[in-house]
Protein backbone atom coordinates (compact mmCIF):
# COMPACT_ATOMS: atom_id res chain seq x y z
CA UNK A 1 0.00 0.00 0.00
CA UNK A 2 1.20 3.17 -1.09
CA UNK A 3 0.89 5.99 1.51
CA UNK A 4 0.42 9.84 0.89
CA UNK A 5 2.51 12.51 2.49
CA UNK A 6 1.68 16.11 2.60
CA UNK A 7 2.65 19.15 4.35
CA UNK A 8 4.54 18.93 7.03
CA UNK A 9 6.28 15.40 8.01
CA UNK A 10 7.98 14.59 11.43
CA UNK A 11 10.52 11.26 11.30
CA UNK A 12 11.27 10.83 14.68
CA UNK A 13 14.09 8.74 15.63
CA UNK A 14 15.54 9.01 11.97
CA UNK A 15 18.48 7.74 12.61
CA UNK A 16 20.50 7.96 9.47
CA UNK A 17 18.10 10.08 7.43
CA UNK A 18 16.68 7.38 4.48
CA UNK A 19 12.70 7.45 5.45
CA UNK A 20 13.22 11.58 5.76
CA UNK A 21 14.81 11.63 2.09
CA UNK A 22 12.64 9.54 0.64
CA UNK A 23 9.36 11.39 1.96
CA UNK A 24 11.37 14.56 0.57
CA UNK A 25 11.83 13.25 -2.47
CA UNK A 26 7.78 13.09 -2.94
CA UNK A 27 7.77 16.96 -2.14
CA UNK A 28 7.01 16.92 1.39
CA UNK A 29 8.55 18.97 4.04
CA UNK A 30 10.33 16.73 6.41
CA UNK A 31 12.02 17.59 9.86
CA UNK A 32 14.37 14.33 11.05
CA UNK A 33 14.99 14.38 14.53
CA UNK A 34 17.29 11.77 16.26
CA UNK A 35 19.24 12.22 19.86
CA UNK A 36 22.21 10.39 18.27
CA UNK A 37 24.81 13.15 16.74
CA UNK A 38 26.39 10.57 14.06
CA UNK A 39 23.63 9.32 12.72
CA UNK A 40 22.09 13.12 12.18
CA UNK A 41 25.75 14.18 10.51
CA UNK A 42 25.02 11.07 7.90
CA UNK A 43 21.56 12.14 7.50
CA UNK A 44 22.92 15.36 6.28
CA UNK A 45 26.05 14.34 4.56
CA UNK A 46 23.06 12.09 2.22
CA UNK A 47 20.87 15.24 2.16
CA UNK A 48 23.25 17.35 0.72
CA UNK A 49 25.25 14.42 -1.63
CA UNK A 50 21.38 13.70 -3.28
CA UNK A 51 20.37 17.19 -3.32
CA UNK A 52 17.18 16.81 -1.46
CA UNK A 53 15.85 18.94 0.62
CA UNK A 54 15.28 18.10 4.47
CA UNK A 55 16.05 19.37 7.47
CA UNK A 56 17.89 17.20 10.74
CA UNK A 57 18.01 17.75 14.00
CA UNK A 58 18.51 16.80 17.76
CA UNK A 59 15.48 15.88 20.01
CA UNK A 60 14.99 13.75 22.67
CA UNK A 61 11.61 11.96 21.06
CA UNK A 62 10.09 12.20 24.83
CA UNK A 63 10.51 16.30 24.99
CA UNK A 64 9.08 17.10 21.30
CA UNK A 65 7.10 19.38 21.86
CA UNK A 66 10.95 21.44 22.42
CA UNK A 67 11.02 21.79 18.72
CA UNK A 68 8.02 24.67 19.01
CA UNK A 69 6.70 23.12 15.31
CA UNK A 70 3.31 20.92 14.94
CA UNK A 71 3.17 18.04 11.41
CA UNK A 72 0.73 16.53 9.56
CA UNK A 73 2.54 13.51 9.61
CA UNK A 74 4.89 11.52 12.09
CA UNK A 75 6.87 8.51 10.97
CA UNK A 76 8.29 6.63 13.92
CA UNK A 77 10.12 3.40 12.23
CA UNK A 78 12.01 1.54 14.83
CA UNK A 79 11.44 3.95 17.74
CA UNK A 80 8.33 2.91 19.82
CA UNK A 81 9.41 -0.72 20.45
CA UNK A 82 12.50 1.09 22.19
CA UNK A 83 10.61 2.60 25.01
CA UNK A 84 9.70 -0.07 28.19
CA UNK A 85 6.21 0.59 29.26
CA UNK A 86 6.78 2.53 31.59
CA UNK A 87 8.10 5.25 29.06
CA UNK A 88 6.12 4.50 26.38
CA UNK A 89 3.17 6.96 27.94
CA UNK A 90 5.14 10.18 27.92
CA UNK A 91 6.46 9.24 24.51
CA UNK A 92 2.86 8.99 23.09
CA UNK A 93 2.40 12.74 24.70
CA UNK A 94 5.42 13.85 23.40
CA UNK A 95 4.09 12.83 19.83
CA UNK A 96 1.05 13.98 20.30
CA UNK A 97 2.13 17.58 21.59
CA UNK A 98 3.82 18.30 17.97
CA UNK A 99 0.58 16.26 15.87
CA UNK A 100 -1.99 18.68 14.51
CA UNK A 101 -5.21 17.28 15.15
CA UNK A 102 -6.27 14.93 12.32
CA UNK A 103 -2.28 14.25 11.66
CA UNK A 104 -1.12 10.98 11.09
CA UNK A 105 1.20 8.93 12.77
CA UNK A 106 2.85 5.80 11.38
CA UNK A 107 4.54 3.28 13.84
CA UNK A 108 6.33 0.71 12.60
CA UNK A 109 7.58 -1.75 15.15
CA UNK A 110 8.72 -5.02 16.22
CA UNK A 111 6.18 -7.46 16.51
CA UNK A 112 5.66 -10.19 19.48
CA UNK A 113 4.04 -12.45 16.67
CA UNK A 114 6.10 -15.40 14.48
CA UNK A 115 9.28 -16.86 14.46
CA UNK A 116 12.61 -14.74 14.85
CA UNK A 117 11.03 -11.61 16.63
CA UNK A 118 13.16 -8.49 17.11
CA UNK A 119 14.45 -6.99 20.67
CA UNK A 120 11.94 -5.76 22.67
CA UNK A 121 8.41 -7.33 20.71
CA UNK A 122 5.53 -4.93 21.21
CA UNK A 123 2.04 -7.06 21.50
CA UNK A 124 -1.13 -5.65 19.63
CA UNK A 125 -2.11 -4.43 23.13
CA UNK A 126 0.40 -2.71 23.51
CA UNK A 127 -0.23 -0.57 20.28
CA UNK A 128 -3.80 -0.29 21.60
CA UNK A 129 -3.28 0.49 25.07
CA UNK A 130 -0.75 3.15 24.10
CA UNK A 131 -2.39 5.01 21.68
CA UNK A 132 -6.61 5.37 22.47
CA UNK A 133 -8.95 7.88 22.87
CA UNK A 134 -7.97 8.96 26.61
CA UNK A 135 -4.52 9.76 25.06
CA UNK A 136 -5.38 11.61 22.05
CA UNK A 137 -5.52 9.17 19.41
CA UNK A 138 -7.23 7.01 17.31
CA UNK A 139 -6.08 3.32 15.81
CA UNK A 140 -7.12 3.36 11.98
CA UNK A 141 -5.30 -0.12 11.61
CA UNK A 142 -2.65 -2.55 12.55
CA UNK A 143 -1.57 -4.56 10.10
CA UNK A 144 1.04 -7.52 10.50
CA UNK A 145 4.16 -6.94 8.09
CA UNK A 146 7.69 -7.40 8.64
CA UNK A 147 10.69 -4.81 8.97
CA UNK A 148 14.09 -5.49 7.42
CA UNK A 149 17.27 -5.62 9.97
CA UNK A 150 20.92 -6.14 9.73
CA UNK A 151 20.17 -9.92 11.56
CA UNK A 152 16.99 -10.72 9.76
CA UNK A 153 17.19 -12.76 5.94
CA UNK A 154 13.75 -11.89 5.59
CA UNK A 155 12.69 -9.74 7.80
CA UNK A 156 11.44 -9.40 11.16
CA UNK A 157 8.02 -9.63 12.01
CA UNK A 158 6.40 -6.00 12.77
CA UNK A 159 3.17 -3.96 13.69
CA UNK A 160 2.25 -1.12 11.25
CA UNK A 161 -0.10 0.94 12.53
CA UNK A 162 -1.83 3.75 11.37
CA UNK A 163 -3.03 6.17 14.02
CA UNK A 164 -4.92 9.62 13.84
CA UNK A 165 -4.51 12.33 16.26
CA UNK A 166 -8.03 13.68 17.83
Amino acid sequence: MRRRFTGSVLDAGCCSGENALHIASLGASVLGVDVAETALALARQRSEARGIKADFTTADALHLNRLGRTFDTVLDCGLFHSFDADERPAYVASVASVAKPGATLYVLCFSNEGSDTGPHPVTREDLTTAFNSTTGWHIGAIEQTTVETRYHDHGAPAWLATVKRI
